[in-house]
């Protein structure tokens, strides 16, 4: 678990799913990915994290408000392998549910758990990535002090699809 002054990062609850079952097929929330989930596949990718945490102490953490205990959706980390040319790298993500955009939740969050890859990790390096016109994110990402590298088309996106196109950022380990 990781606190910060207004957020609680923990494992995921039975009491999570549903909200996170919304948020999957929210058109504004999944804006930036090819497509909104289905139950199923938001209950599938539930099980993969929770899976994932509890073998490895991290992962994508559910996020929830320190003062309402109310779950805002997640931020973390997760391992890319293989996927991309700069692969392997660890990545850091989120995703909230839309009430809760633009209130510095996912900056500080990701904070947090930046803190957490290169402390108790000990991670020298930390990327990110979305499409390209994912502003919002890209915001982020500059708060948190990541630079951008490049920019790079999705492997697993048709070139011409209007998400193709990404842009990655990176963060090193403070000396």
């Amino acid at each position: 678990m990781i606190e910060t002054e207004r957020l609680i990062l923990r494992q995921w609850q039975a009491r999570d799913h549903a909200t996170f079952i919304e948020m999957g097929l929210d058109p504004e929330v999944m804006q930036y990915f090819p497509r909104c989930l289905t139950p199923d596949e938001s209950l599938n990718f539930l099980d993969r994290v929770t899976s994932f945490i509890d073998e490895n102490g991290w992962g994508f953490w559910a996020v929830e408000l320190k003062q309402t205990h109310e779950f805002i959706g997640f931020i973390g980390l997760r391992n890319q392998p293989t996927q991309f040319d700069f692969s392997p790298c660890m990545e850091i993500a989120w995703r909230l549910a839309k009430q809760f955009w633009q209130k510095g939740y996912a900056t500080e969050g990701a904070q947090a758990v930046l803190d957490y890859a290169f402390n108790m990790l000990k991670l020298n390096k930390v990327v990110s990535f979305t499409a390209t016109v994912n502003t919002p994110s890209e915001t982020v990402m500059k708060k948190l002090g990541m630079h951008k590298v490049k920019e790079f088309n999705h492997p697993q996106l048709p070139a011409n699809h209007v998400l193709a196109r990404h842009v990655l950022y990176e963060i090193f380990k403070p000396i």
